[in-house]
C-alpha cells in the first residue's frame, strides 16, 4: 500500500460528506468535490446535477497533474492551490493532505477571499479525516495478515491439492 492509498470506511465517508456540505453553505459556493490524485470522486456536495462528475475528477486531476509539471519545471516543489475565472462560474481546486484534491466550485454570489478562507478552514478537518483514515488502514493492515483464512495453508497443501 503506498502513501496514497487508503481504505474508505462508511464512518469517515460521513465525515467527508458532512466537511464538503458545510464547506459549500460557509463559503456560499454550488458544489463541492472531492477527488482522488487518480481522477475518482471520493465524495460530493451541492448542486450536483449540473456536472458531469466524472469529466470533472478525471480533467481535474489531469490539470493539477500537468501543474505539479509546470512547477517542477520552474523550481518549485507544488503549486497546492489553483484558481480558474469564467464569466459565471469559477473553479478553486486545492491539495489536501497530499492525497486528495478539493474543488470548490462558485459563482458571483460568493468571492474569491471568501472561497479561500473557508477552503483553509475545511482542509484542516479534512487533513484530519484522512490522518484517520490511514490509522485505521494501518491497524487493518496488521490485524488482516494475522486473522487471515488463508494464513495457515503452505505450499505443501496446495500441491497436494492440485496432485490428485
Amino acid at each position: 500500500m503506498t502513501s496514497q492509498d487508503f481504505v474508505l470506511y462508511e464512518e469517515e465517508f460521513q465525515r467527508l460528506e458532512e466537511a464538503l456540505r458545510r464547506l459549500r453553505q460557509e463559503s456560499n459556493s454550488k458544489a463541492v468535490f472531492l477527488i482522488d490524485k487518480n481522477g475518482q470522486q471520493i465524495a460530493a456536495a451541492g448542486e450536483l446535477d449540473q456536472f458531469d462528475t466524472t469529466s470533472l475528477a478525471s480533467l481535474t486531476a489531469g490539470n493539477v497533474a500537468a501543474t505539479d509539471g509546470l512547477a517542477k519545471l520552474i523550481g518549485e516543489r507544488e503549486f497546492s492551490v489553483l484558481f480558474h475565472e469564467g464569466q459565471q462560474d469559477h473553479i478553486h481546486i486545492s491539495i489536501v493532505a497530499k492525497r486528495a484534491i478539493l474543488v470548490v466550485i462558485f459563482d458571483d454570489r460568493s468571492s474569491l477571499g471568501l472561497t479561500r478562507l473557508r477552503v483553509r478552514r475545511a482542509n484542516v478537518d479534512l487533513e484530519r479525516i484522512f490522518d484517520a483514515m490511514a490509522q485505521k488502514s494501518q491497524v487493518g493492515l496488521v490485524g488482516t495478515a494475522e486473522a487471515s483464512p488463508f494464513s495457515e495453508i503452505t505450499d505443501e497443501d496446495i500441491d497436494a491439492l492440485f496432485s490428485e
